[in-house]
């Protein structure tokens, strides 16, 4: 049976009037004939009278009650329940059905789950000075080096170590001076598919993409997810906008190479800035609205400021002279100054419950939270510690004796020892459990999985090794833990060229950046090419942020690029949760996940 509220086609030419009373003689007379079969052959009876083009006419006229809104009639929640299991853009087509299809497709829990497997969170916006919901970013019209590289990046075992220096951090430094003259007269070109230049995007350019939420305190979950599909398209493509946070000579900017950024947002204004650490022995605090330099901290390291890490108000710099210093951001003030390492301090990461640092000298040390009491010494490494990343409960090494170490934050305990990750020393990493990301010297990334020690890395495909389902991308090969059909589709010349100094990881990208001058985007499943930034920089860059709607990049040429992929759009509800290789970000999500999970120990892979 068609349902009740289905109205007839009405044929023109009959008088309402004659229309009504027809209607009720019909059911007059279908009131005193009980039975449908027999209801059937009168109406049958009546069309064999009509003529065929009559006919043909009624059956056109009866096709609208044999459609039946099988969705539409069913309650809410049941009907909600049903397109939950449909992807994305199939929702949107079903909002384009009918005004009933509309309101099912857009409700808010369907929208709020497809966020929620991206981690992407709705914000209340913060309103800058200028009363801009979404900030335009301005554009500013030799000691030994320090660190990681030529900065002392680390070392390989004993009987080779003067060797693996040399191929480390052999890189000649750029002529400073020639440089910054020659990119103060020389115009950043503009990538393919990208816009990129010295202006800002206009007011009338920026209302002009996509559309803003009516009520900012609440959440619209489509609009979110439109948002940041609309971005991850741009990335895809390669359609950015590069603005330079600092150029060389400018005042109260860095004077020497920038070793390391975060971008970090206050939780009590939801303002969003972002913090760099330089060879120039201070730490400097940006306002992304406005480009000034908001904070200097300065005169606590004697040498290069090589890690910063900032979290919960409190901002801890390691540096070249062996110190980590602790800094109050609420109180501007010092709190602590810890000289336990006996060489430079390369990382410093913590979250509410430690300190995690590691060294030159081949050693990881933890510290307690709030007394920064000294907890464990992890000392298994045998070269140089570069990097340090960690969860609630796992923290994880890199070093340049090429190993990745899993360790137990609480106990100290060396969980799994990942050896020859790589075929030179390992510079970067950073770590979302059950992913562990890392750059090398030998100028590539690896992606692995801790609960299967599988992934994929940019480099080549060792053929002898690789398995023969591999060839149709069923199988990762368990020697570089590569996808042989994604090499074969992978376009040609996309990987680095030179040494990967810094990685940072989501939930769906990769980001990289090099001494080849370049930062990459890569998918994070897959490990695909996604986006080439270049342009940017003319030095060898140093350390990479990001978050849902830009990069942001350092290096040894004194400037800060931010590559904007959500130019022109308002993108002030969504959470700009920074990715920088901190290990701290996104931890509510995946301490979460990791706190369900503990490796036991085992042997070494």
């Amino acid at each position: 049976m068609c349902p009740a509220s289905t109205s007839p086609v009405l044929i023109p030419g009959v008088v309402p009037a004659r229309r009504n009373w027809l209607h009720a003689m019909s059911r007059e007379l279908f009131s005193h004939i009980t039975s449908v079969q027999e209801q059937e052959e009168l109406v049958f009876s009546m069309l064999a009278l009509l003529p065929r083009a009559s006919v043909a006419a009624l059956q056109n006229r009866m096709s609208t009650l044999l459609q039946f809104d099988v969705l539409g009639m069913l309650p809410d929640e049941v009907a909600v329940h049903i397109l939950s299991f449909l992807p994305p853009e199939v929702l949107s087509t079903c909002s384009l059905v009918s005004q009933r299809w509309r309101a099912l497709s857009d409700d808010q829990l369907l929208w709020k789950s497809l966020c929620a497997a991206h981690d992407w969170r709705w914000r209340k916006p913060t309103t800058t000075s200028n009363g801009d919901p979404t900030p335009e970013y301005p554009i500013p019209q030799n000691e030994d080096d320090e660190g990681m590289g030529d900065e002392g990046m680390g070392d390989e075992e004993e009987d080779v170590v003067q060797g693996m220096l040399l191929d480390d951090s052999g890189y000649t430094s750029m002529d400073m001076d020639a440089l910054f003259a020659a990119s103060s007269s020389t115009p950043i070109p503009s990538p393919t598919r990208t816009r990129s230049g010295p202006s800002s995007p206009s007011r009338s350019a920026r209302s002009s993409f996509a559309r803003s939420p009516r009520n900012p305190s609440t959440p619209d979950y489509k609009l979110l997810y439109q948002a940041h599909s609309r971005i991850r398209h741009r990335i895809m493509n390669g359609s950015y906008r590069l603005y330079n946070l600092q150029t060389p000579g400018k005042p109260n900017n860095h004077t020497n190479a920038i070793y390391c950024l975060q971008l970090y947002t206050y939780p009590d204004t939801g303002v969003q800035v972002l913090f760099t650490g330089s060879k120039d022995k201070s730490v400097r605090e940006w306002n992304l609205a406005t480009g000034e330099v908001t904070r200097v901290i300065e005169g606590i390291h004697d040498s290069s400021i090589l890690s910063i890490c900032v979290h919960n108000g409190l901002l801890a710099s390691g540096g070249s002279d062996h110190n980590v210093a602790i800094w109050d951001l609420v109180k501007n003030r010092l709190l602590k100054v810890i000289h336990d390492h006996d060489d430079s301090v390369l990382c410093v990461r913590f979250d509410d419950k430690k300190l995690v640092t590691c060294s030159k000298d081949r050693t990881v040390r933890t510290y307690t939270l709030p007394t920064f009491e000294p907890k464990h010494v992890l000392a298994q490494h045998r070269a140089a510690v570069n990097a340090v990343a960690i969860s609630p409960i796992h923290i994880v090494s890199a070093s340049g004796d090429r190993s990745v170490r899993l360790w137990d934050a609480e106990t100290g305990a060396l969980l799994k020892t990942f050896e020859n990750h790589h075929w030179r020393g390992i510079a970067a990493i950073d770590f979302k459990y059950p992913f562990v990301l890392t750059g090398s010297s030998d100028k590539h990334l690896r992606l692995l999985d801790l609960r299967t020690s599988k992934g994929w890395t940019t480099a080549p495909v060792y053929k002898s090794h690789a398995p023969t389902a591999a060839a149709q991308g069923t199988e990762i090969c368990q020697v570089c833990g590569n996808n042989a059909r994604l090499v074969q589709i992978r376009p040609p010349v996309r990987e680095h060229e030179e040494l990967v100094r810094s990685v940072a990881l989501s939930h769906e990208l990769a980001v990289s950046g090099s001494y080849d001058f370049t930062v990459k985007v890569w998918d994070r499943e897959t490990g695909a090419p996604m986006a080439d930034l270049v342009g940017g920089h003319t030095g060898r860059i140093f350390c990479v942020g990001s978050d849902a709607t830009k990069v942001v990049s350092c290096g040894e040429d004194q400037k800060i690029c931010i590559w904007d992929f959500a130019h022109g759009m308002d993108t002030s509800f969504v959470s700009l949760v920074s990715i920088d290789g901190s290990g701290i970000s996104g931890i509510t999500k995946w301490g979460r996940v990791c706190d369900d999970v503990r490796l036991s120990r085992s042997p070494q892979v």
